[in-house]
């Protein structure tokens, strides 16, 4: 059998920034086992997986990410880059399209600018007192954490943004915690808020631009600078850049996409 697959850089205009996804649309779910055989061959942060729903279903597309290490429940560039393709390679005739995920209903709609603007869920988060595994991997880190129970994620929120950029943490100490990954923000610079993520328990060391964060990350910072319209930069190596929106229970997280590459995979 052979199945088509595209490769995006997803929150960037140009290709080798941003967060490289791949996607693979399929007519049926093949085995978890061979999806996750899929996603590690692939090496990439996420491949996300879409089997079209019946006319009759609330959303257009089911769809699923895996890392090369576990499926995840919640992903945001290769959501962004799924609905790239289906508008730019698959026909799709609307402007906005409907996914069924593991975290509910999502969308994807193109803005007047051009960028991509995703509708996805405010997740909840707690304060909680930093796991010493965290202080350990990451010496200096605050004492207080905020957990996610959504996605299991710890958010440290650290002094300014040359700390998040400076962030060293012992992966393999992280990886210890059990949980899907640890993300560091700061007041930006140049921009409202700056993250970067790690997540060697999904079996990424650190994601280029996590889309997903940033439905914990804007109601935080939307409560703390008191605006609900919000510029985002994710200050890995590659980079991304994020325009996002508090929409009560929704949050909009708007991006560009590049284009890279396209195949045939054979199994």
């Amino acid at each position: 059998m052979t199945y088509p697959i595209y490769q995006v850089d997803a929150f960037t205009d140009r290709v080798f920034g941003g967060n490289p996804a791949a996607v693979m649309p399929l007519e049926q779910w093949l085995p978890d086992a061979t999806l996750l055989a899929l996603a590690m061959e692939n090496h990439l942060s996420e491949t996300a997986f879409l089997v079209r729903l019946p006319e009759s279903s609330d959303a257009d597309y089911h769809i699923r990410w895996f890392t090369p290490g576990i499926e995840v429940p919640l992903c945001g560039h290769a959501t962004l880059a799924s609905a790239w393709v289906l508008f730019n390679k698959l026909g799709w005739s609307g402007d906005r399209v409907r996914f069924q995920s593991k975290s509910g209903p999502l969308g994807v709609s193109k803005r007047a600018d051009g960028w991509l603007e995703l509708d996805f869920p405010n997740l909840a988060f707690e304060p909680t007192q930093t796991p010493a595994l965290i202080t350990e991997a990451l010496p200096g880190a605050p004492e207080t954490a905020f957990f996610v129970p959504n996605d299991t994620n710890y958010m440290l929120v650290l002094a300014d943004e040359a700390a998040v950029r400076a962030a060293q943490p012992d992966l393999r100490k992280l990886k210890e915690l059990g949980n899907q990954g640890l993300i560091v923000t700061a007041l930006g610079e140049d921009c409202d808020f700056v993250s970067r993520y790690f997540a060697p328990g999904a079996g990424i060391d650190e994601d280029p631009v996590t889309g997903s964060i940033h439905s914990v990350m804007v109601p935080y910072w939307a409560e703390r600078l008191g605006k609900t319209e919000l510029d985002a930069r994710q200050v890995s190596q590659r980079g991304g850049v994020l325009r996002c929106e508090l929409r009560g229970d929704r949050v909009a997280i708007a991006g560009q996409a590049a284009f890279f590459m396209e195949g045939t995979v054979h199994l």
